[in-house]
């Protein structure tokens, strides 16, 4: 697919609109001391319902994986079993969200000074690598059974009502469950309408493969099982690779950065150069570190209150964690930790 010269320049102009929005959006910080939005009501009530719609993502998901679990045992499918597993992964991994939210919402200053917000992120990487392993299993096992001389793989009328009707009933629902979630903005919820959305596509392949085995070739079934494992296993990598940059401090894109920039110039008249803005992702959330030049012949006092001032104001973003705001009176010296950007 190739661009024409008029579609860079929308985007260009498309860049400059979100930037402008950006700036309006750290004015309005620096004016009124917080940024402008829904009220407390409004936002409690969005909660609630973004609280209640996880709830039932969860319970259904439960509800879905036990039936899924006796479609299984009914049908001996290896491609049921795989689309069970990806229910499994979904299961599991909301269960890790619940739990390193739960670890992280009581700190405990003493033992984790700087939070637990790589808790999440952590966490995610075990379980992705645990779901790895299994995938593996289900292709192992499926090569097996395709080039093995075991009997044929046959489902008798009943069995196959049940797989059937279980299926359709869990990718309905799972399709239900998609629409509903796509209401909310929330990121969280969002994530769980894409998992709900890969669902209905793993149950469809899996019914499909299953219906094919029975009623044509008996390979079928075990291709379609090495499909659905090699797509769980590529999901997750992608999952892993995401939060690897969570752990290991990537920068934040060059436009947030200029966010921050412009927001630090102008907190106070008396600042006459920002040397440093660095933005790294610290979990979820990024660390902030800003270096800002104020006179050589300023107060102490009046310099502490500009600093602490600015980080707290920082801090009132939401996508950071925690802010640090370095005084200085010049800008011409080395960068500060240089042996740590040394090659």
């Amino acid at each position: 697919m190739f661009f024409g010269p008029e579609d860079n320049v929308a985007e260009y102009y498309q860049q400059q609109v979100e930037m402008l929005e950006g700036f309006n959006e750290m004015d309005a910080l620096a004016e009124r001391g917080f940024i402008s939005g829904m009220s407390k009501e409004e936002r409690e009530r969005l909660a609630r319902s973004e609280t209640l719609a996880i709830r039932i993502s969860n319970v259904a998901n439960m509800v879905l994986f036990a039936a899924k679990v006796y479609a299984s045992v009914r049908s001996g499918s290896l491609a049921i079993i795989a689309s069970t597993l990806d229910s499994l992964l979904d299961l599991l991994s909301g269960f890790i969200l619940w739990f390193t939210a739960f670890s992280m919402s009581t700190p405990n200053p003493y033992q984790y000074p700087i939070g637990k917000k790589r808790m999440q992120p952590l966490g995610i990487l075990v379980f992705a690598s645990v779901m790895a392993t299994l995938g593996l299993q289900i292709i192992l096992e499926s090569v097996r059974t395709m080039v093995s001389d075991d009997d044929e793989f046959n489902l008798t009328n009943e069995q196959e009502r049940w797989v059937v009707g279980i299926m359709l009933g869990v990718t309905l629902v799972k399709l239900f469950l998609v629409f509903y979630c796509r209401t909310f903005t929330n990121k969280i919820v969002k994530a769980y309408a894409q998992d709900h959305f890969f669902d209905v596509i793993t149950n469809i392949i899996g019914l499909v493969a299953v219906l094919l085995a029975n009623y044509i070739d008996d390979w079928m079934d075990p291709v379609g099982a090495i499909s659905l494992a090699l797509y769980t296993i590529r999901t997750w990598s992608m999952t892993v690779l995401e939060n690897v940059n969570s752990l290991v401090g990537k920068s934040a894109a060059p436009e947030y950065l200029q966010k921050l920039t412009y927001l630090c110039w102008n907190h106070h008249k008396a600042i006459r150069h920002i040397d440093t803005v660095r933005a790294y992702t610290f979990g979820s959330h990024y660390f902030v570190e800003v270096d800002i030049v104020l006179p050589a012949n300023m107060a102490l006092q009046e310099a502490h209150d500009i600093g602490e001032s600015l980080q707290e104001k920082l801090e009132l973003l939401p996508e950071i964690e925690r802010a640090f705001v370095h005084l200085d009176y010049e800008f011409s010296h080395k960068p500060e930790h240089a042996q740590a950007h040394a090659l």
